[in-house]
């Protein structure tokens, strides 16, 4: 059974989060526009692949379904899938790190606001390709 409302549930949040990235990113905070733009990117593709008949695994980076899945998926969204790929992986590396840091990592000191423009236009790029495609 699929709950036909999950995807574009997903893709409304996706749209919400947007707007917090720039709250974030106004405040100067780039490690957490990082991690919220890969949670922005998570969520939309998720809601792609649920509005097209594939079930999402419960994973954060699903680049490798979405290439997988590419016949499932609407015909004026192919020439795109590889730049969504590489999206989901890019931000799924920094997931933790952003969030966490590590012993030698803070992330505050570490992340700057280049790297948070790039996961913030890379979240609205992402979001922008999906959402004529889930309702």
């Amino acid at each position: 059974m699929q709950n036909r409302d999950l995807a574009g549930d997903h893709v409304r949040r996706a749209l919400a989060r947007l707007k917090a990235l720039d709250t974030l990113f106004d405040e100067a905070s780039w490690a957490d526009v990082v991690r919220e733009s890969q949670e922005v990117v998570e969520l939309a593709l998720k809601g792609l692949l649920r509005a097209h008949g594939v079930e999402p695994p419960r994973i954060h980076d699903v680049a490798d379904v979405l290439e997988a899945e590419q016949a499932r998926l609407p015909k004026g969204l192919l020439a795109h899938v590889p730049r969504l790929a590489q999206i989901s992986r890019g931000l799924r590396r920094d997931l933790e790190l952003a969030f966490y840091g590590a012993e030698d990592l803070t992330p505050s000191d570490f992340y700057r606001q280049t790297d948070a423009t790039a996961a913030r236009d890379a979240a609205r790029f992402v979001v922008e390709q999906i959402r004529p495609h889930v309702r």
